[in-house]
C-alpha cells in the first residue's frame, strides 16, 4: 500500500521512448508530487540526461535493486521487460502502472481508466494495467451511454496514427512523404507497406481467426474495463499516415432506445469527455485539433436508422496522452489522493 507523502520518488521505465517521454511531460504539467525522478530505458540510452521541472535527471539501465526506494513506476518499455521488472518493483514495495499488453488481462490485475472504473484500483496487489490506447478513449465514450442504455453491441473501426507503434515509424512516415515528394525511392522497415499516403489495416500480429492482436484486445479490455462481458464488440484496425492522434468510427447497438440528443446530453456531461458536434457547420473531432489535448472528442452522432436502437459515433483523442501517458498520471494522482477526495466511478 502506497504511504502517503508530500512528495514521491517516481520512476518512468522506457523513457527515452514516445510514450516515457510524454509521460515525464505529463508528470510535469500536471505538477505531480516528485521528490525524485528516476529514468530507466535501454544501454544505448544509458549516460543521457533528460529535463524535468528544471533539473537534469540521468538516464539508467534497470538492475534488481533499480526500484529501490521506488514508490510508483510508470512503465512503457514493452511486454518483455513489464513481465521481468513489475514483479522486481512490486517486490521491492512499488507500485507498477503498466502500459504494455502484459498484465492487462491478468484477473488479478486491475484494467483502469479512471473516468469509468477508478473503483477497480483498490483490487490491486502492486501492478495496475493501463489499457490499449484505442480503448481507453472508446470505453471513455461507451461508458456514460452503457450506464444510460445498456450497450449490447460494438463495431468499431479504428484509424490509428503511427505514433502507436513509435518514434522510428514517425520518422518512416516523414521520410517516406519527403521521399515521394521529392520524386526518390521509398524505403520501409517499421511496416510491411508503405505507410505514406496510404492505410494499412495491420495492427499486430494475425491471429488464426483473421482478426489481429489489437483488434482483440479492444474487444477483451472494453468487456473487462466496464464490466460486463455480454457485450459483443467486433473491431477492424487500421494504421494511417497521421503522426498524432487516434480516431475511431463506433456503430453502437443499445437495449434501450436513445436519440442523438439523448446521446450528445448524456456526452456533455461526461468526464474527459468534450461533444464536438456540427456538421452543418463542418465541426466534427479532427486529429490535428485534438493533438496535445486531455479530452476525448466526440462527434458525428447520429442515430443508425438500419437497426431500431443504434447509435453512430465518431470519436478522436491524442493516443499519446489519454491513450498511454495521461491514463497513467491519472491513475497514480488517483493512489495518492486522501481517501475523500478520489474520483471516478
Amino acid at each position: 500500500m502506497l504511504k502517503r507523502k508530500k512528495a514521491y520518488v517516481v520512476a518512468v521505465v522506457g523513457a527515452t521512448g514516445a510514450v516515457g517521454e510524454e509521460m515525464i511531460s505529463t508528470l510535469e504539467q500536471r505538477e505531480f508530487p516528485v521528490e525524485k525522478l528516476r529514468l530507466f530505458a535501454s544501454e544505448r540510452s544509458e549516460g543521457r540526461t533528460m529535463s524535468f521541472d528544471g533539473r537534469d535527471f540521468p538516464v539508467e539501465t534497470l538492475k534488481t535493486d533499480s526500484f529501490a526506494g521506488v514508490d510508483i513506476a510508470l512503465f512503457s518499455a514493452g511486454g518483455e521487460r513489464s513481465a521481468r521488472w513489475a514483479p522486481v518493483a512490486v517486490k521491492a514495495g512499488c507500485i507498477v502502472i503498466d502500459n504494455s499488453s502484459q498484465w492487462r488481462m491478468d484477473p488479478e490485475v486491475p484494467l483502469v481508466v479512471p473516468e469509468v472504473n477508478a473503483k477497480d484500483l483498490k483490487h490491486h496487489k502492486g501492478i495496475i494495467a493501463n489499457p490499449n490506447c484505442s480503448t481507453i478513449q472508446m470505453v471513455v465514450v461507451l461508458k456514460p451511454i452503457h450506464d444510460a442504455a445498456r450497450i449490447r453491441r460494438i463495431v468499431v473501426t479504428t484509424f490509428q496514427s503511427v505514433s502507436g507503434t513509435g518514434k522510428k515509424a514517425m520518422e518512416e512516415l516523414g521520410q517516406q512523404t519527403a521521399d515521394l515528394l521529392n520524386l526518390r525511392q521509398v524505403q520501409k522497415s517499421v511496416y510491411p507497406h508503405q505507410i505514406a499516403f496510404n492505410c494499412i489495416p495491420h495492427i499486430d500480429a494475425f491471429l488464426d481467426d483473421g482478426y489481429t492482436k489489437e483488434e482483440m484486445k479492444m474487444a477483451k479490455e472494453t468487456k473487462k474495463i466496464l464490466g460486463d462481458e455480454s457485450i459483443r464488440v467486433t473491431a477492424t484496425a487500421v494504421r494511417v499516415p497521421v503522426f498524432r492522434c487516434h480516431s475511431e468510427s463506433l456503430n453502437i447497438e443499445t437495449e434501450k432506445k436513445m436519440t442523438a440528443n439523448e446521446v450528445r446530453a448524456v456526452l456533455a456531461d461526461a468526464p474527459g469527455v468534450i461533444v464536438y458536434d456540427a456538421p452543418e457547420k463542418n465541426i466534427y473531432p479532427l486529429a490535428i485539433d485534438v493533438a496535445d489535448k486531455d479530452d476525448t472528442y466526440v462527434g458525428r452522432i447520429r442515430e443508425d436508422e438500419t437497426i431500431a436502437n443504434g447509435i453512430n459515433l465518431w470519436i478522436v483523442s491524442d493516443n499519446l496522452r489519454k491513450g498511454a501517458a495521461l491514463n497513467a498520471v491519472q491513475i497514480a494522482e488517483l493512489l495518492i489522493a486522501p481517501a475523500g477526495r478520489r474520483t471516478g466511478n
